[in-house]
């Protein structure tokens, strides 16, 4: 590689292999960060491992169990949740980043939430609700027992402090971006 400075003159050097591989993973970071690098998205909050996520295309109806990449729709609940800090600056309409949940219930399934979710009467584990966010302040709202629209998905996270369909209700299928699939994570 060859440098030139301010005076003209010009200096070469050679990146050392350990280097050449650093700045190519801090390149990868950056692409990944700032918008997706060919379906790849780094996950920077903890309802999932951390680290680097591949969006792969789901070619079948969404179902029950799937890990999705989805854009949450820019509701009254998710643009509070974007002003309390809870959601992340992103790609999807709205300017919100796609979330990383899994799905639990879809159309026609009864949702009822009370202490925790019940999902056509059977309780969903790790869904309890907490009454207070990370920052102590008390917790928005849940949404309201019904049961899952034609064409919506009810989204889940077993980390407990995870911001999921407990809070805002289900969400556009539309909105799905595809199953996602760790290529590089850590759990924290």
């Amino acid at each position: 590689m060859t440098i030139i400075d301010a005076r003209g003159l010009s200096c070469r050097f050679a990146l050392r292999p350990g280097a050449m591989a650093v700045a190519a993973a801090v390149a990868l970071f950056l692409a990944t960060i700032a918008g997706g690098l060919a379906g790849y998205r780094m996950n920077l909050t903890p309802s999932e491992p951390l680290g680097l996520w591949r969006i792969r295309l789901l070619e079948r109806p969404a179902a029950i169990g799937d890990l999705v990449f989805v854009c949450p729709p820019p509701t009254p609940a998710i643009r509070a949740a974007r002003e309390r800090g809870y959601l992340r600056f992103g790609l999807c309409p709205g300017g919100y980043a796609p979330l990383i949940k899994t799905i639990v219930a879809t159309d026609g399934q009864c949702v009822h939430i009370d202490r925790s979710v019940t999902i056509d009467g059977v309780e969903l584990p790790h869904s309890a609700l907490s009454p207070k966010d990370g920052q102590g302040r008390p917790m928005m709202p849940a949404f309201a027992d019904r049961k899952v629209g034609r064409g919506e998905v009810f989204l889940h996270s077993v980390f407990a402090g995870s911001f999921d369909s407990r809070y805002f209700g289900p969400v556009p299928a539309s909105g799905i971006l595809g199953l996602a699939e760790e290529v590089l994570t850590y759990a924290p």
